[in-house]
């Protein structure tokens, strides 16, 4: 079952593009439980370094997508689109319950490679979900 809005992912070109509003600008502030900083995490399957920032007593997080390069999904994204809104990430008590539910319901995942039963997220195709990339993850809350 979905039960919140885990996080909001955003791509930027840099992290200082993105910690000049998020954290500068807005007062926020890494979660570095989530993804050390400043190393941060990797989503290899995109190439991508992720950081997450607190939106501060909340439990919603913003996801900072940062690219290698432009060959990967969300590098294309970027170099198409600029920086700014990616997708929207909700918690779910059973990803793989969730993703069969979406799939069955017309959305189109997105497949990485590998067994369905064995994910931990899933992503859904923008053009089967009103424009928006939709991303499954656990619920993370206590």
């Amino acid at each position: 079952m979905i039960t919140y809005l885990d996080h909001v992912g955003i791509v930027a070109h840099t992290l200082e593009e993105a910690t000049s509003v998020l954290v500068d600008q807005l007062g926020l502030q890494y979660d570095t439980e989530r993804t050390p900083y400043p190393k941060g995490g990797y989503f290899a399957p995109e190439r991508t370094k992720i950081f997450f920032v607190k939106v501060n007593l909340g439990e919603t997080r913003i996801e900072i997508l940062l690219p290698d390069d432009n060959q990967s999904g969300i590098g294309r994204y970027l170099e198409r689109r600029g920086s700014g809104l990616h997708h929207l990430g909700y918690g779910s008590t059973d990803v793989v319950a969730d993703t069969k539910l979406f799939m069955e319901r017309g959305l189109n995942y997105i497949d990485f490679g590998g067994p369905i039963d064995e994910i931990t997220a899933s992503f859904f195709h923008p053009k089967t979900a009103a424009g928006i990339l939709t991303e499954i993850v656990p619920d993370r809350r206590p």
